[in-house]
């Protein structure tokens, strides 16, 4: 028998090919399958069913087949033994399932750069109408589908590759909803989304439920799916361990069930790490990210975690870009300590990485892997240079490099075969630690992190906050842009909140809620947090037309405090790319081809591999 049978449904009903009387719509039915990838077993006798009119949930840590099920599903894996019924019929190639009546949207974000909107949301999709549709009648379609997602007005003829990730996530939403599914599975759809997209989203699978629908989820939110889903599945080692009915979901039975004991009690009312009164080793004076938006200035001290939050296209991720020298701002560079009194700019990412500066990206796809190399070459690629003996030969210390893959594969629970296997074979949640793993080999001083969590389980989170926190408590310094408020409690420092392209408002640890980070994102405080982050002024409060949008009482209280504070009085909104989609990559700066020049710490014959291959004393890089 699974384990949490004592309050859950259990897999044991599955395995026996029973059907439970209220489940007389089945939209999905899967008994005892397994798929192998070569020795390793991502279905392991797994069984699932889902409901027509229901939000089910699957759930489990990284590896646990998760993706694997999905893509079963929705034929683009055979399984290797096991039934598998959708709809009554079983899907073999994803052109079946579409006929069928189920649509996937997968994890990786799969759109063409090269191609606009509307091309990504009709490509290949002519056959579902009786005829083809004419180009205008696409573009009207595309318009009026985006703008029910969105709420945006959106250019669907504008290019694909210029958008952030998060309209890319909505794209391939909006293509699965073109084929008007009875059956919608979304895998971590709401990853790459803001809160505000997040709640669109949501509203969009309700939606679907109530018109008869069945819509699976595969998340690793927990507070996401305890909101939005009917029923939660929980996988383990490509198991199903348990089925929790609604009133059963909860954090507790979860956690529970995904790692097989109960979980440990979090300390999320610590303090974050208190840094501020130490030296500054980062800062940006008077840095605008576009023409029109307001000047930044900021402070970054050694041993600080600076959170950064803000709703889709506000500026945050641009902000964290420009630090790592990955973009370029619109007008003035990042600083960086250069000595004991002395501040450099940094003008590209060689600068930057030379100046001891990481980056993290949180679309690993893109900006992080490389697809045909091996895990040990994604990890250690940018150390590869390094040359611990041999002179001008080049040749590298395999020995030194095996010590570092072993410290972080195992420090990072990063679950996989042979570390000779692509990169590929691995689930998108510990290729994502592979990527944060890649940044503690290079030992920056400061480390910045581009939503660095996306698509990793519970666990692993907590073990990379306990990481990140150590890192700062060395007198390291880390920014951490996250889309999830509640990882900043805790964690961070301090929290500064974007809108309008910068700085709204600011909060100490001290003062960190959830709550409060989400009433700046929306424009719902007094901004005077950001005063306190270099003396300067609070960014630009929202526009009266788009605090009246959020919450008339909220315009009310502002038109009060207007006549109290003439500084209150409502002004035209900046016309800023940030008021809907930022143009990223116009903005972005050409880089040339770049390898890190580094030097590596000198390792002893008695080193054992249970020992941390860092010394305090060691630097990687040439300064």
């Amino acid at each position: 028998m699974s384990a949490g049978q004592d309050s859950v449904g259990t897999a044991g009903d599955h395995v026996a090919g029973k059907v439970s009387p209220e489940a007389t719509d089945a939209a999905i039915s899967v008994v005892n399958i397994k798929k192998y990838f070569g020795p390793t077993r991502a279905l392991d006798g797994c069984s699932f069913s889902a409901r027509l009119g229901e939000i089910h949930a699957i759930v489990g840590g990284n590896g646990c087949g998760k993706s694997t099920l999905a893509k079963v599903l929705s034929g683009v894996l055979p399984v290797d033994s096991g039934q598998v019924s959708v709809l009554g019929r079983m899907a073999t190639t994803p052109h079946e399932a579409r006929e069928i009546g189920l649509a996937t949207v997968f994890q990786e974000v799969m759109v063409a750069d090269e191609a606009s909107i509307v091309d990504n949301l009709y490509m290949g999709a002519d056959h579902l109408f009786s005829k083809a549709l004419s180009a205008p009648a696409k573009v009207r379609a595309a318009e009026t589908l985006m703008h029910d997602l969105t709420g945006e007005e959106v250019d669907v003829e504008e290019l694909v590759g210029t958008l952030p990730l998060g309209m890319k996530q909505w794209i391939t939403i909006g293509r699965a909803l073109l084929t008007e599914p009875r059956i919608l599975i979304l895998d971590e759809s709401s990853a790459a989304l803001d809160l505000d997209s997040t709640e669109r989203l949501f509203a969009k699978m309700r939606q679907l439920r109530d018109q008869g629908a069945a819509v699976l989820i595969v998340t690793h939110r927990i507070a996401e799916l305890i909101r939005i889903s009917d029923r939660a599945t929980v996988l383990r080692d490509g198991r199903d361990v348990g089925v929790l009915e609604r009133q059963d979901i909860t954090e507790k039975n979860l956690l529970s069930l995904m790692t097989g004991h109960a979980p440990e009690a979090k300390a999320r009312g610590e303090d974050g790490v208190t840094a501020l009164a130490n030296p500054v080793v980062m800062r940006a004076e008077e840095l605008r990210i576009a023409p029109e938006s307001a000047p930044i200035s900021i402070d970054i001290h050694k041993g600080e975690i600076l959170g950064v939050a803000g709703l889709d296209g506000q500026g945050q991720s641009e902000f964290v870009r420009i630090l790592a020298g990955v973009q370029s701002a619109a007008e003035g560079h990042p600083l960086v300590r250069s000595g004991s009194t002395n501040f450099k700019p940094l003008r590209s990412l060689r600068e930057a990485v030379e100046a001891g500066v990481y980056f993290v990206s949180g679309d690993r796809k893109k900006e992080g892997i490389f697809a045909n190399l091996s895990i040990f070459e994604n990890m250690l690629m940018p150390l590869y240079r390094i040359k611990k003996r041999g002179g001008h030969l080049g040749w590298i210390d395999w020995k030194a490099l095996d010590g570092i893959f072993n410290w972080e594969a195992e420090k990072l629970m990063i679950r996989m075969g042979a570390r000779t296997n692509k990169i590929t074979s691995l689930s998108g949640g510990n290729q994502q630690k592979l990527l944060i793993g890649r940044a503690f080999a290079m030992n920056p001083d400061i480390m910045v992190l581009n939503d660095p969590a996306r698509g990793i389980d519970v666990g692993a989170k907590t073990e990379l906050y306990k990481h990140l926190k150590d890192f700062a408590a060395a007198g390291k310094s880390v920014v951490y842009m996250s889309s999830e408020l509640e990882e900043f409690i805790g964690f961070a420092s301090r929290v500064i909140v974007f809108r309008n392209g910068s700085i709204f408002d600011a909060f100490d640890a001290s003062e960190l809620n959830p709550a409060r980070i989400l009433e700046a994102m929306f424009g719902q405080t007094s901004g005077q947090g950001a005063a306190k982050l270099t003396g300067r002024r609070a960014a630009e409060p929202a526009s009266a037309v788009e605090r009246s949008a959020a919450s008339p009482a909220l315009e009310a209280d502002w038109q009060a405090k207007a006549i109290e504070n003439p500084l209150w009085a409502p002004r035209p909104p900046l016309e800023s790319p940030f008021r809907s989609r930022p143009a990223v990559a116009a903005r972005r700066a050409p880089e040339a081809p770049f390898v890190p020049s580094i030097k590596i710490v000198e390792f002893d014959a008695k080193d054992n591999a249970d020992r941390d291959p860092y010394r305090p004393d060691s630097a990687r890089r040439g300064r």
